[in-house]
């Protein structure tokens, strides 16, 4: 469950005792620039926790140096692997964040998800920059950095359906509002659903495209060679060797194609995340199934494109073949 606006951090008790609820932690989010312009992916974040109910987070994060952090940690930070080289962080030295200088302790593992574009720290230290630097007079005014948050995550005792949890949280705490795992991925599914639309139509254009280039060149193919074919089905050919013939060729054309797009879509996803990387996005991923499936699909594609010129080829009749010019 997440909130995006600044609460009381005494909103956590009123939390804690809403029946279904194993634990609650509290927690800051702010943009680690302070003016941060307009990102494609997802732009770098601070995040604080008071680590409260850490037993329960079933999202485990792995370490590619150093250590987790604790609430002892103050001054310290673990750094997400896409901020590494941007900030220059090693564990034992420090990091610039909104101009405060903070140890390193630890650096994430690679997850292709949230906390590759992350800071983490303390609570205490991640309400001080959010409160000096991003929260306005009126509030700072009312409270002291150590009285507010930006977010809260609810951990359901086992046996609750989160949904549930979620609508007895809107319906009996005031002045928050909870995010079930649907809702919340309902919301991601809208940011990605516009360029996943537009890749869906690409792809289909390709596909169509593909296909009917594999059937022109197998038509052609069985065009030019008519004498041929009439040659081998004069001497005992059969119409299952024909079609084996043109179809072994369709997927050879297959491979070859699917090799070679593999190839340049892996050279073109490499270099466009190399210019990305600044802007803390990796826009594609080539994984080994990937790259598999696609050459799989392209021989496939290529079988299916090459069936009726196959099964065209296998019909002609022999004395016709021979006499054709």
């Amino acid at each position: 469950m997440f909130m995006s606006a600044a609460f009381p951090i005494t909103k956590r008790d009123d939390l804690a005792v809403v029946p279904g609820v194993a634990g609650v932690t509290a927690g800051v989010e702010t943009l680690f620039e302070e003016e941060a312009g307009a990102s494609f992916g997802m732009p770098a974040m601070i995040t604080g926790s008071d680590m409260a109910a850490q037993q329960y987070e079933s999202f485990k994060l792995s370490y590619v140096q150093g250590r987790a952090l604790t609430p002892a940690d103050v001054g310290s930070v673990v750094v997400g692997y896409d901020l590494v080289d941007k900030l220059g962080a090693e564990v034992g030295g420090t990091v610039a964040v909104r101009g405060e200088e903070f140890t390193v302790v630890g650096i994430l593992g690679k997850t292709l998800t949230a906390p590759d574009t992350q800071v983490f720290m303390t609570l205490p230290d991640a309400q001080r920059i959010y409160y000096e630097q991003d929260l306005g007079e009126t509030l700072r005014a009312a409270y002291q950095p150590q009285d507010l948050v930006t977010s809260f995550v609810v951990y359901p005792t086992a046996g609750t359906d989160p949904e549930t949890l979620a609508t007895t949280i809107n319906e009996t705490v005031t002045g928050v509002t909870a995010m079930g795992p649907s809702a919340f991925e309902e919301q991601i599914a809208s940011v990605t659903g516009i360029f996943n639309a537009i890749l869906y139509g690409i792809a289909i254009i390709a596909l169509f495209v593909g296909g009917l280039s594999v059937v022109n060149t197998m038509t052609m193919s069985v065009s030019e060679r008519t004498r041929e074919i009439g040659v081998r089905k004069a001497i005992g050919a059969s119409d299952g060797q024909i079609v084996g013939q043109f179809l072994g060729e369709s997927s050879i054309i297959g491979l070859i194609g699917g090799v070679s797009g593999l190839f340049l879509g892996w050279l073109v996803a490499t270099v466009t995340d190399s210019l990305l990387a600044s802007r803390n996005l990796d826009l594609f991923l080539v994984s080994p199934r990937l790259a598999i499936g696609s050459v799989l699909f392209a021989v496939i594609l290529g079988l299916v494109s090459g069936l009726y010129p196959s099964l065209h080829a296998a019909r002609l009749r022999p004395v016709l073949a021979l006499r054709y010019e």
